[in-house]
């Protein structure tokens, strides 16, 4: 299989896992109208799917470093969309938190082995990395519209219906698998990376992804609910919304990858970050339609620096690679899920304006550690544990 046709396959079944991610924001205002839940409890929900992927994702890297799991990309995007599809069944809370749980431990076993197997695939390219991380993307803007269609034939009961993107990306990653075997086959050995670990680097570059995720997590939660409000009260003004919130994602992946090509990955995150911060301000602070453009704005802003955060980390952490993505591919779209109900509890205090100012802080915290990072030489980048993607001249 040639190397585009697998990045392909890889992208398509990586939207297929993120559409889950994406599914729990989207259900948010759905919660709210059919189960009448507060902020703070349904912003519970949204912190039930990242709780356990958070912890759950560095672990399945660590796995993946020690030891082959392609098999975990399938099996992942089954478990994220079964939780998912059983989430609006039962209108118990616990069980509605046990469900969406189950889907974010599947979204966390897929990341870190889907993110090595890229690389490989893309031999550590930039640009080829940025089409794999559009992949979801692409997830998170078809998230809301696939709620909205699921909503129209009846609410929370047709949430079944949500099994089929599982069902399509398990098939997409039946011939990733069977390409991959065949070049285990054919290698005649392995060869790790000989690089050295910057741990430092790692640590600023963790945080960085953190600050980043929680700033966009936590309008995923609230946008389409803040929106309404703006819009004096229209859930398709919050679905359109969170549409262009997850969609101006994809413009931004694309950017980021061309971009960092030109003027190297540190200095184009950096200049990312910083002008999110006047895109988010805008998101909060400006009246009237002029919401929508900052919210694209904001939405490429912090999307640029996401797969060029990925490639960063897996070259501070060269023999590391699956611990690496972990943290930097599955948290930077988990982690910060642990902050929202906190923004939630003060959005009921206080207003939903007032609980989502202190996120324009986010980016800037993130520019902040990107001002000490190091930007790796590229002509030296390291390719750790190829036996599965086979040699170069394989490809």
């Amino acid at each position: 299989m040639r190397k585009r046709t697998s990045i392909t396959l890889l992208s398509v079944g990586h939207a297929c896992v993120d559409i889950y991610q994406g599914t729990v924001a989207a259900l948010v205002p759905l919660f709210v109208a059919e189960r009448a839940y507060t902020y703070a409890a349904a912003s519970g929900i949204v912190l039930a799917a990242s709780l356990l992927s958070s912890i759950a994702q560095p672990l399945f890297g660590a796995l993946t470093d020690r030891w082959k799991m392609p098999w975990l990309l399938p099996a992942s995007t089954l478990l994220g969309g079964v939780g998912i599809a059983l989430s609006g069944l039962s209108a118990n809370y616990t069980l509605t938190l046990l469900f969406v749980a189950l889907s974010g431990i599947g979204v966390a076993a897929y990341h870190p082995e889907s993110a090595r197997i890229a690389r490989q695939a893309s031999a550590g390219s930039n640009t080829a990395m940025a089409y794999f991380s559009t992949g979801g993307n692409v997830g998170f803007a078809l998230a809301p519209l696939t709620v909205a269609g699921m909503a129209a034939l009846g609410g929370l009961e047709w949430t079944p219906l949500l099994l089929a993107p599982a069902l399509a990306g398990t098939a997409t990653a039946v011939p990733v698998l069977y390409a991959l075997a065949q070049r285990t086959n054919n290698s005649t050995g392995q060869t790790r990376s000989t690089g050295r670990d910057d741990i430092t680097s790692f640590v600023r570059l963790t945080f960085a992804v953190i600050f980043r995720s929680i700033a966009f997590v936590g309008l995923s939660t609230f946008i389409a609910l803040y929106a309404q409000q703006r819009m004096n009260g229209s859930a398709a003004a919050g679905t359109a919304a969170l549409f262009v919130l997850y969609l101006g994602g994809v413009a931004g992946s694309l950017l980021g990858g061309s971009a960092a090509n030109r003027w190297g990955r540190v200095a184009v995150s950096r200049w990312s970050y910083a002008i999110t911060v006047l895109a988010i301000a805008g998101v909060v602070w400006t009246p009237g339609p002029a919401l929508y453009l900052f919210v694209a704005l904001t939405s490429a802003g912090l999307y640029v620096p996401f797969s060029l955060q990925v490639t960063l980390g897996q070259d501070y952490l060269p023999s590391r690679v699956g611990t690496a993505s972990g943290i930097t591919l599955g948290l930077t779209v988990s982690i910060g899920g642990l902050a929202s109900p906190a923004i939630g509890a003060l959005a009921d205090a206080t207003s939903l304006r007032t609980a989502l100012t202190p996120l324009i802080v986010m980016p800037a915290l993130s520019w902040l550690m990107f001002r000490t990072l190091r930007n790796p030489d590229e002509s030296t980048r390291n390719l750790p544990l190829k036996q599965w993607a086979g040699s170069a001249a394989t490809r």
